[in-house]
């Protein structure tokens, strides 16, 4: 899928180096750049192949090739599906991923994946796709994801993944909590023996989630979480680590299909900034039915004949 980036070099560049002015002004990273520089039409100004020694005028265009035509993912086999797609341009893609759906290829879901869909939404456009998701969603976790439809977009939204990128989760956990909002800052580390499984630890990488209590039914807890930090398993583990487990979470609290058939976990925000416009975007995805029909019946009697 081709993505060609034009723009004109502003008054204040006049006399920069272009190396400078795409190293400083637009971030491009050393991979980036050795790449660009390498293709024939990577870094045009004014019509020409330009070295990174050249000096920019005021007025200048510069055209930067950031993804060609032949660019593929060969390793994914396209899939029939269909992507719910909440917004797309030319370099980003917000998808609204189904719960029980794979991101990526995996053992035992090698065509089912959110990656296959994706590469066959564009073969049928006739397009080569290289998937590149942003944030991403357990298998069980419905919600929202970005994908970034070339490497400079990918770069920029994953430097900003953790400062700039905003994701707001609703869950359904086990009890109730004692106060009303808080942070939950525990570092978390692989469970010794494990390659799935994450703890709390010591000697874990730092993670802080945020927490709101919106609602109590029965002996359910409908939470808003936001995430400070983005460790494998971290909400899980974190309510988990608190002795609030998510409802249906069978790593980490109890598996129970007469209540869900998956953990309890929705991306429901995410608000970013569009690398190459600037332009600040923001998206919301309603509970799916199925984790409605979950806390619908969170209510005494109903559940009484249930444990979790």
């Amino acid at each position: 899928m081709e993505r060609i980036w034009r723009m004109s070099i502003p008054p204040e560049a006049e006399g920069v180096l272009l190396r400078g002015y795409l190293r400083e002004r637009l971030a491009l990273s050393s991979a980036l750049l050795a790449r660009l520089k390498q293709s024939e039409r990577g870094i045009l100004l004014n019509g020409r192949r330009a070295t990174v020694r050249a000096v920019l005028h005021a007025g200048d265009v510069l055209e930067l090739e950031l993804e060609r035509a032949d660019s593929a993912s060969p390793n994914i086999i396209p899939a029939e599906g269909e992507l719910d797609i909440v917004y797309e341009d030319e370099d980003l893609l917000i998808l609204n991923k189904p719960a029980r759906i794979p991101v990526h290829p995996s053992q035992g879901h090698y065509g089912d994946s959110l990656a296959n869909i994706a590469v066959y939404h564009y073969a049928r456009r006739g397009q080569n796709f290289v998937f590149r998701p942003v944030n991403r969603l357990d298998r069980g976790t419905s919600g929202l994801m970005a994908v970034a439809k070339n490497a400079y977009c990918h770069e920029r939204l994953i430097a900003s993944l953790h400062t700039g990128l905003r994701r707001e989760y609703l869950a359904i956990a086990c009890g109730r909590f004692a106060q009303r909002t808080g942070v939950i800052d525990a570092p978390i580390a692989r469970a010794p023996g494990s390659v799935l499984r994450r703890e709390v630890s010591p000697s874990g990488d730092p993670a802080r989630t945020h927490y709101e209590v919106l609602a109590e039914r029965g002996a359910f807890t409908l939470l808003r979480l936001r995430l400070e930090t983005g460790r494998t398993h971290q909400i899980r583990v974190h309510l988990a680590h608190m002795g609030h487990p998510l409802v249906g979470d069978f790593l980490y609290g109890e598996e129970n299909r007469a209540l869900i058939d998956r953990t309890a976990l929705h991306a429901a925000a995410l608000s970013l900034t569009q690398p190459i416009t600037g332009r600040a975007l923001a998206f919301r995805a309603p509970l799916p039915a199925d984790m409605l029909r979950l806390w619908r019946a969170c209510d005494k009697e109903r559940l009484a004949a249930h444990t979790v």
